[in-house]
């Protein structure tokens, strides 16, 4: 597997003070090493019986397509609230300070929830409980990123994790 870590930039103090923002624009720009991550990421899950990768907003979105172009299957949207038409399911949940709805159009089949960062970890559970309440079976959950500084919860499957 490649060594990521040397193609990413870290931006001190960004967007806030005291945020080391990982910045993958380098990767994503080299169609080399972006069919590469995409291979390591798709490889890290049963990817034979996946009906739908769920991108969550936004980069997680060229996650999922890059996933299903690779590994086929279809590409679902998670979204914040009003970008999606009828008919949706929502789902709201709590932020450190107030909260954000997220929704998804409503269907069946085995996903894999993908995105860029795993952080925290609130909006990946709040993709879970969406999708199980959309009608999903939820098969995996998948990151390029894990900031495991930020949590305890190791159900994320990742290419790059920084202590």
């Amino acid at each position: 597997m490649m060594n990521y870590k040397q193609h990413i930039k870290e931006q001190k103090d960004f967007p806030i003070e005291g945020v080391s923002f990982k910045d993958i624009s380098p990767i994503l720009s080299d169609k080399t090493k972006f069919k590469q991550m995409i291979k390591d990421m798709g490889n890290l899950v049963d990817n034979k019986h996946i009906d739908f990768w769920v991108g969550i907003e936004s980069r997680g979105f060229l996650f999922a397509s890059a996933l299903a172009l690779q590994f086929g299957g279809g590409v679902v949207m998670c979204r914040k609230k009003g970008k999606l038409p009828p008919p949706i399911t929502s789902y709201t949940y709590q932020l450190e300070y107030g909260e954000d709805t997220l929704e998804i159009q409503p269907g069946e089949g085995k996903v894999v929830i993908v995105d860029d960062v795993y952080a925290t970890g609130g909006t990946m559970k709040a993709t879970e409980k969406l999708c199980e309440s959309a009608g999903y079976t939820i098969i995996d959950k998948l990151c390029f990123i894990d900031l495991k500084y930020l949590h305890d919860d190791t159900k994320c499957k990742s290419v790059v994790q920084y202590e």
